[in-house]
């Protein structure tokens, strides 16, 4: 009997223990004095566009990316791109396209040539496939003037299918690579050739000689009455006879004097 009070009181001072000590807020956690630092390996927030590392996860570009990094046009488009105001559209041929071309093509090319060659495939405005629809042909590129003979380039869209004509190739878009609301890169399976770099211009014409100014003519004064002079007979050892009458020598080998004299 006494085990079971002992046991009684026991369980009673453990739950009224129990009760306490439930009965306490919670500590809260101590926060440290420093944020914590982010990990070294955290990725960095994301900057504009790079083309050629697009292309290159894409894959099957090699000659475009190694044409766009050794002209320079990739760093210059990277840079623009920094401003989110500024759109671009690329059309993008791959290996194949540019195995297709005519051996010696690219060589035949100047430094300066092969950047314009880059930049003819670039619009300086961002074009979805369904703006193709409406577009304003011939439309501006990159490489400079779009009159005919230089850089033209016209875009038509017919049903699903985007055609892009430079005068010399026809090349069609066969797909998308990359889109967003600043940057658009498609595929095209012809390596666009523009008329400025591929087709020999005819040599200028010589200048026309500039006229010659007629000389003018000598005119000869009219004799006044004081200074004519009269005809007058010469008699000479031979018995000629010379009259000089407004210059013209007139001779007479006669062996008798003219007859006015006679007279």
């Amino acid at each position: 009997m006494a085990k079971q009070v002992l046991s009684l009181s026991l369980l009673l001072v453990f739950l009224f223990h129990c009760t306490t000590t439930s009965g306490q807020p919670a500590q809260a956690p101590t926060l440290p004095a420093v944020a914590p630092a982010a990990p070294a390996n955290a990725p960095a927030p994301p900057g504009p566009p790079d083309v050629t590392k697009i292309l290159q996860k894409v894959g099957g570009f090699t000659i475009l990316i190694r044409l766009l990094k050794s002209t320079g046009v990739a760093d210059q488009l990277r840079g623009q791109l920094n401003d989110s105001s500024i759109r671009f559209t690329l059309f993008a041929p791959n290996d194949n396209a540019f195995s297709n071309l005519k051996a010696g093509t690219l060589n035949s090319l100047n430094n300066e040539e092969k950047v314009r060659l880059i930049q003819f495939h670039i619009l300086p405005t961002y074009y979805t496939l369904e703006n193709f629809q409406t577009v304003s042909n011939p439309v501006r590129t990159q490489a400079g003037d779009n009159k005919p003979g230089d850089y033209p380039l016209n875009v038509t869209s017919v049903g699903s299918q985007v055609i892009i004509s430079t005068g010399l190739v026809n090349a069609s878009v066969s797909g998308t690579l990359y889109s967003n609301f600043q940057l658009a890169i498609y595929q095209v399976d012809k390596v666009l050739l523009p008329l400025d770099l591929f087709v020999a211009k005819p040599p200028s014409p010589a200048p026309a000689p500039a006229p010659t100014k007629p000389k003018p003519k000598k005119t000869t004064a009219a004799a006044s009455p004081e200074t004519s002079t009269t005809a007058t007979p010469t008699v000479v050892n031979s018995g000629a006879v010379s009259l000089a009458t407004h210059g013209i020598l007139v001779s007479l080998g006669v062996a008798v004097l003219i007859a006015t004299f006679s007279l």
